[in-house]
């Protein structure tokens, strides 16, 4: 049975693997959305910061999304990014994710654009116009605006907007004040209790990429506000889940996903490899990690 709100639980946002050339591989991705649902994830996020979607052509991008919902079994969400550089385009990413089958959006501000609250306002109208569900992702990282809990009480007020994705744990109770009626999902893993805990109803995470069922492990004690077994648990997956928030994240995701077996593939230039150091410290934290599993 399909859930009233598919946005909710575990929606692991999946990066884009590619082959040796930089090809899109569109049947490991097929296989990866195929392999977290049969672990028991609830959605999946493709064409978000981790899948690269900048780095992909218009028409990799469509077929991309096409290829998840095809793939997706019943009761696993798709919530494809609609990030753009305009309004215009994330309309047509949105447009193109309804015409596939997608059960929501997520949406960030325009990118590499500081807009100003208006601006906001009105680009958020665009993208809900097509009608889809609508998680307005407040990523820092992926955008130049900063959506205060004041102005994403504004775009709260646009029909079809229903939860927004928050990385900052400090904001979440003014949004819940100002939003009641949104949903709060926890958008970076290394607040994922915090948030949790704290009333955020899902997770659009990284680490279920490589670790899915000790990730639902993790998610489903923090949700139970079960703290005797979720903080040492938070405590041992700590390290790992601290990557999500690294500008080196779709690196680590993938060479994570590479050393439980999974294909992770290469990155497409400007992301080149990570240093020897860096893989070093990755492998013990994945390492520490796999002993939690192993413990559990």
């Amino acid at each position: 049975m399909a859930r009233t709100r598919p946005w909710q639980g575990v929606i692991v946002a999946i990066p884009t693997p590619f082959r040796a050339d930089l090809s899109v591989d569109y049947d490991r991705l097929q296989e990866h959305v195929r392999w977290l649902a049969d672990e028991g994830c609830q959605g999946v996020t493709p064409c978000g910061s981790l899948g690269e979607y900048r780095a992909l052509s218009d028409g990799e991008r469509t077929d991309v999304v096409r290829a998840v919902v095809e793939a997706a079994p019943a009761g696993c969400a798709v919530v494809p990014g609609v990030g753009g550089y305009g309004s215009r385009q994330s309309r047509r990413w949105a447009e193109q994710a309804r015409a596939a089958g997608a059960q929501a959006v997520l949406a960030p501000p325009p990118v590499d654009y500081p807009t100003g609250a208006a601006e906001v306002v009105a680009h958020y109208r665009e993208v809900a116009a097509v009608g889809l569900p609508v998680v307005v992702s407040d990523d820092p990282a992926d955008a130049r605006t900063d959506l205060t809990p004041e102005l994403l009480a504004r775009v709260a007020e646009i029909d079809g907007v229903v939860a927004v994705r928050e990385c900052d744990v400090r904001r979440l109770h003014r949004v819940r004040d100002l939003c009641p009626h949104l949903d709060v999902l926890a958008g970076a893993d290394d607040v994922l209790l915090e948030l949790t805990v704290c009333g955020a109803t899902g997770w659009i995470g990284h680490c279920a990429n490589a670790l899915p069922r000790l990730s639902l492990r993790l998610h489903r004690l923090c949700a139970a506000r079960d703290l005797a077994a979720a903080l040492p648990l938070y405590a041992q997956l700590h390290p790992l889940l601290s990557w999500g928030s690294r500008p080196e994240v779709v690196q680590a995701v993938k060479l994570a996903m590479r050393l439980v077996g999974r294909y992770g593939g290469p990155c497409r230039p400007p992301r080149g490899g990570l240093s020897p150091e860096t893989e070093t410290q990755l492998c013990r934290d994945v390492r520490r990690a796999l002993r939690a599993d192993a413990d559990g």
